[in-house]
């Protein structure tokens, strides 16, 4: 019995320590080639400013480390049976396509009530890239 514990006990103390796995690689072509358009003013005559945001690492940039740290549901949109608050953020729309870790992304936000100006925010770090 006492045997059986200290197996046990030295299994448990050999697996503690740090991670002997390498980080995960970047997916082929990067972590991000996308293409972001902000509106400022919505359908207001003013033109649309585009970036574009490649990034081969999270470490390539301060950008590509928010780019990194987003999470993929943010570019997914809203569910309808979802209820938000009525509220309005501003014209502002932006609209974000190409790849994120291999994936691809394609998506529109817009600042028309609080589960959309939300979204907003947490991709802000993104779309701040072109205004």
């Amino acid at each position: 019995m006492r045997l059986a514990l200290l197996v046990i006990v030295a299994a448990l103390v050999a697996g503690c320590g740090e991670d002997d796995e390498p980080p995960a690689a970047a997916p082929a072509g990067g972590l991000a080639e996308l293409t972001v358009e902000v509106d400022p003013d919505g359908p207001d005559p003013r033109r649309p400013r585009t970036a574009t945001v490649r990034c081969d690492s999270a470490e390539d940039s301060e950008l590509c480390r928010a780019v990194d740290a987003l999470d993929a549901k943010v570019f997914a949109p809203t569910p309808g049976n979802v209820a938000c608050t009525e509220q309005y953020g501003g014209p502002q729309t932006a609209k974000v396509t190409g790849t994120l870790r291999g994936e691809r992304v394609d998506a529109r936000f817009a600042r028309r009530n609080g589960c959309e100006i939300a979204r907003w925010e947490d991709a802000a770090p993104l779309l701040e890239a072109a205004t």
